[in-house]
């Protein structure tokens, strides 16, 4: 059974089609690339999937369960987490703080503060260790750099069992050594996690793309690997242009 299912999706602003009948489907553990000129209903699309825009028409299914009308805070609690492209840390607590706070089950910001070590220790290893700010469980959130705060906040997607992460530019204005870097953690994550990411950056798609769709005007224009979608006449006339490189 596929783990993501959009059927139809569709949501319109005044007269305009933002996203217009789209159909997409993601195994578990899959990574998918979502590309596309500007305006073509890419991170509008993240929006329908986690609740945070409401279609007007077709159907989302997660897990084969329909929750086209689910709030979106009843989606993160399925396992639908987002990552916006600006970070959405606490820059004045530590890394170890922000990942108890993302943690915890109970309500309330700070309520997580005295339970998380003694219930989370292994995984919160395993997870900082991943993102490499093992040696940074006590420096100030504010203090990491770009693409260190960018890691922190997937990490806190992972300390959530975020199964489904929705990540929106992650790389950008990220160094070429921390892009490299946000590609590995992908792969390790692919199988374990399913991801759709959203990025212009055509050489970090063809590091970590297994398929890629292509979005163009709301719609779908092509779907397959990055060499398929790279050599499709459509794709290059709407999006990638004759060169097809680096970022558009």
């Amino acid at each position: 059974m596929a783990q993501l299912e959009l059927r139809g999706l569709a949501v319109q602003f005044g007269g305009v089609r933002a996203v217009d009948g789209l159909d997409l489907t993601l195994q578990d553990g899959e990574l998918r690339c979502l590309i596309g000129p500007n305006g073509a209903g890419k991170s509008t699309t993240l929006d329908l999937i986690c609740g945070k825009t409401a279609p007007t028409g077709g159907e989302i299914l997660f897990d084969g369960r329909n929750i086209t009308g689910l709030p979106e805070f009843r989606r993160a609690r399925a396992g639908i987490g987002r990552k916006f492209q600006t970070p959405s840390v606490f820059r004045e607590l530590t890394v170890i703080e922000n990942l108890e706070i993302a943690r915890s089950a109970r309500p309330g910001v700070f309520s997580s503060l005295t339970v998380f070590r003694s219930r989370y220790p292994g995984r919160m290893q395993e997870v900082v260790e991943l993102v490499e700010l093992a040696e940074e469980l006590h420096t100030r959130a504010g203090n990491l750099s770009h693409g260190q705060m960018q890691w922190l906040e997937i990490a806190m997607l992972l300390m959530q069992d975020a199964r489904l992460i929705l990540m929106d530019e992650p790389t950008a204005g990220m160094t070429i050594q921390e892009t490299r870097k946000t590609g590995e953690i992908f792969a390790s994550l692919r199988g374990s996690h399913t991801m759709i990411v959203v990025e212009h950056d055509m050489n970090f798609v063809r590091q970590i793309a297994g398929t890629v769709t292509v979005m163009d005007q709301g719609a779908l224009l092509a779907e397959g690997s990055i060499q398929e979608v790279e050599r499709d006449p459509a794709v290059r006339a709407a999006y990638l242009g004759d060169g097809g490189n680096g970022h558009a």
